[in-house]
């Protein structure tokens, strides 16, 4: 663990995880503090960032990162679709844009952040809905599957792994791939790690995860599979890349995702992250660790959408970092 690595875990410990061991949850407050503490990047130089919070007449609410001069992301490969984080009741895709930022100029992709409806004011399924309809704009306006991935951290992460799922259900063309940053995909809360990492996670309380999945769901059952897609069928989708931190209380909900995808064949890699926080790639460009973590997942974005690389470039292995 780098020393700067060591740093944001103590900060997150300090700042971040007495906000997750208060009873209750206090939205406004969580909404708050994000916003205030946000750090927003400098756009990359030879890149421009396109605001689409207005966008009342179009699916795609949010933000493109685009190289500068290119007229349409429809004319770019690849493409990204990203799902922020935030429990699904807070975070913008203004408080991700050092993810987005660095992905997109690594990988050399437009990206497309977007600000999916927000709980408790929009319930399941409000976010799959708008991440659903985000990915079929895309097609409308030219964008073709097999350049497209879907990507998003935590809460994100979960949403766009049941976006996929929502997405095969229904029929529509499959994404070249899923890129999950310390995925959130079970809301019933029934994973291991949940309880063996509890003191260890910087971030998270273990008990805390119940009652935020609650402001999401409402009366649906957490165990809806397009709410907590740990419990969908896997079968068909397209290949994922997921990363996960080895003392996050949320680390089985990656594991159990990553030993169910292998199980209905599907092309799946795993990562876990000695001892690095949840979603630290977030920490860019500040976090070594961050760098490399976001290295690898343009490595990917590149890989699946490549026409070269095709399906010649299985793999199904978890490996430590």
């Amino acid at each position: 663990m780098s020393w700067q690595s060591a740093l944001a875990t103590w900060y997150l410990r300090r700042q971040f995880r007495p906000e997750t061991l208060k009873p209750g949850i206090n939205v406004e407050r969580a909404r708050a503090l994000t916003a205030k503490r946000a750090w927003s990047p400098r756009v990359p130089r030879g890149w421009h960032l396109r605001e689409l919070y207005g966008a009342d007449d179009t699916p795609l609410r949010g933000e493109w990162l685009e190289p500068a001069g290119e007229p349409h992301a429809a004319h770019i490969s690849p493409t990204v679709l990203f799902c922020h984080g935030g429990g699904y009741y807070f975070c913008s895709p203004k408080t991700h844009r050092s993810i987005v930022f660095g992905l997109a100029t690594r990988a050399k992709a437009a990206v497309f952040s977007l600000d999916y409806r927000l709980a408790p004011e929009h319930r399941f399924p409000a976010a799959l809905d708008d991440a659903t309809a985000a990915y079929r704009q895309l097609l409308a306006d030219g964008v073709a599957p097999e350049s497209i991935v879907i990507a998003g951290d935590s809460a994100g992460g979960g949403l766009a792994l049941a976006t996929l799922v929502a997405l095969r259900d229904a029929g529509d063309p499959m994404p070249a791939g899923g890129l999950l940053f310390s995925p959130w995909t079970d809301l019933a809360a029934t994973g291991a790690s949940i309880r063996s990492n509890d003191g260890l996670d910087p971030m998270f309380s273990g008990r805390a995860i119940a009652p935020a999945a609650q402001l999401y769901l409402g009366e649906t059952h957490a165990t809806h599979p397009h709410a907590s897609p740990v419990y969908a069928d896997l079968r068909g989708l397209p290949p994922l890349f997921m990363m996960a931190g080895s003392t996050e209380v949320l680390l089985d909900d990656s594991q159990r995702v990553a030993d169910n995808a292998r199980a209905a064949g599907v092309d799946c890699e795993f990562e876990v992250w000695n001892k690095m926080p949840h979603v630290w790639p977030i920490f860019a460009p500040f976090i070594p660790e961050a760098n490399r973590a976001l290295d690898r997942s343009a490595a990917f974005v590149r890989r699946v959408t490549s026409r070269a690389a095709g399906a010649n470039q299985p793999s199904s292995a978890m490996s430590m970092v």
